[in-house]
């Protein structure tokens, strides 16, 4: 093969190993000499797995040669957040308190990955609880953003981008509840797809107790790629149902063609957020290239968009008060604690009758984007209105907490009303890469990818950076 083999894709490594070309052992050994070679200067993969990875390896390559059918990641390492069960490893979510939390079984996300051949290279960091758009916390320290050390490589799946970003897998596993996947992927420069919530299935047996209604609502699992195929790939191994989430659904959906024109929604403005100058460059040249390409696209409004924003804070955080507050308080680290006090702050108590309207109100917002996303294949939006964060942002005050959540309205938006969402890199002037959002109605992933394609040929594909 010409490239390094960590510098392939997915596609292009199980292609290459069906067809003998290379073998499982010998990629395995390229990335993990990869990651001894870059982890310790971006420190995304806070529990390293050369042993069973070596060893998953061998086990794939006899696999083979004893003729038995490949899986679709067959030899193709991967990384797992640390958020999420991993049989033998230890579920920390950050947390220093969780570091001797092993699980006894594989989450439903990573069976499924294991299912499929996929080598578990090691796992990736996320702040404490998972709760942070910064990746850094006591028990593995800091994740750098190999693009740009100053600002935050995005949380709380910082880790997983970083990884893929840098060459260490090309494909990463990350979670979403308010951008987690998104974030860090537009803070990195690679692709990232947060699913329509029951597509993935979520399960974790580390946990104490079922995760909350608003938990349930809007927290998903999905990939983080290089590349539009390997994020496809990687989605259609995650979103196989598992019957230990009851709310997953048992089978796919069947979609009908895609369009070979497609109609896109272009919001490029909110009344209650400037955006960067990077934003703004960003949407421009993902709407020009998809002109190019000959598509339509439409300039339109969404002014529910800060208003679905401030549903996601007043939800899930007054939701957080009955359970995870005092898990954070209690075991959380100095960072979390500051940062959730501060969003607390600013979010109004609801009482039964309040909390109630409140979810009615989320209906009536999902029933005017699903209006409009029947007139629309797609729209293109921006992941946050401001470009990546300075490292300890939300160390600040509270009125910057309060710049930062109308920064992110795009994100918490799509988080609680459930549509599927892609983060795209677009590259751009500067030592950034500016990236847009493209949303689909529920459960067509297909049209987000399809548009990610289109936007992908334009303006090339993410590159591995060299990290630091």
């Amino acid at each position: 093969m010409r490239q390094a083999l960590w510098e392939c894709t997915a596609v292009q490594l199980r292609q290459a190993i069906e067809a003998r070309r290379v073998s499982c052992v010998e990629v395995t050994e390229q990335v993990l000499e990869r990651v001894e070679r870059v982890n310790p200067a971006v420190n995304a993969i806070v529990d390293q797995n050369r042993e069973q990875a070596l060893e998953m390896a061998l086990d794939a390559d006899r696999h083979m040669a004893e003729g038995r059918p490949l899986g679709r990641l067959h030899g193709v390492p991967v990384t797992i957040k640390v958020n999420t069960d991993q049989q033998g490893k230890a579920t920390t979510d950050g947390v220093t308190a969780f570091a001797q939390r092993l699980a006894d079984h594989d989450s439903a996300v990573v069976a499924n990955l294991r299912r499929e051949g996929a080598i578990l290279l090691g796992r990736t960091n996320t702040p404490a609880f998972s709760w942070r758009w910064f990746t850094d916390n006591e028990l593995h320290g800091r994740t750098v953003n190999p693009l740009d050390a100053s600002v935050t490589p995005g949380g709380s799946s910082g880790g997983a981008a970083v990884a893929v970003a840098t060459g260490m897998g090309p494909v990463a596993h990350g979670t979403d509840a308010g951008g987690s996947i998104r974030y860090p992927a537009y803070a990195c420069g690679v692709y990232g797809l947060r699913p329509t919530p029951g597509v993935v299935p979520v399960f974790n047996g580390t946990a104490k107790g079922e995760r909350l209604p608003m938990s349930q609502m809007m927290s998903v699992q999905g990939p983080l790629a290089r590349s539009v195929d390997d994020l496809a790939l990687a989605f259609d191994v995650m979103a196989v149902g598992d019957p230990r989430d009851p709310l997953c659904l048992p089978a796919r959906l069947r979609n009908p063609p895609l369009p070979p024109r497609l109609k896109i929604g272009l919001i490029s403005q909110d009344v209650y957020a400037q955006p960067d100058c990077l934003v703004s460059e960003s949407l421009q040249t993902a709407s020009q290239t998809f002109r190019e390409a000959g598509h339509d696209v439409q300039s339109i409004e969404l002014p529910s968009l800060a208003e679905a924003a401030l549903l996601w804070r007043s939800l899930l955080m007054n939701e957080a008060k009955d359970g995870m507050l005092a898990a954070i308080q209690s075991y959380g680290d100095a960072a979390i604690r500051h940062a959730v006090t501060s969003m607390m702050s600013l979010t109004p108590a609801l009482d039964w009758q309040a909390h109630q309207q409140a979810l009615g109100r989320r209906t009536a917002i999902m029933r005017e984007w699903a209006l409009l996303l029947s007139s629309f294949d797609v729209l293109l939006m921006p992941v946050s209105w401001q470009r990546p964060f300075d490292i300890g942002l939300d160390q600040q005050s509270v009125q910057q907490m309060e710049k930062i959540l109308h920064a992110q309205s795009p994100l918490l938006a799509l988080a609680v009303l459930g549509f599927p969402a892609l983060s795209a890199p677009v590259k751009v002037a500067g030592h950034l890469c500016g990236g847009v959002q493209i949303v689909s109605g529920r459960y067509r992933e297909d049209l987000c990818l399809h548009a990610a394609k289109v936007l992908e040929g334009g303006v090339g594909v993410a590159v591995v950076t060299p990290g630091l």
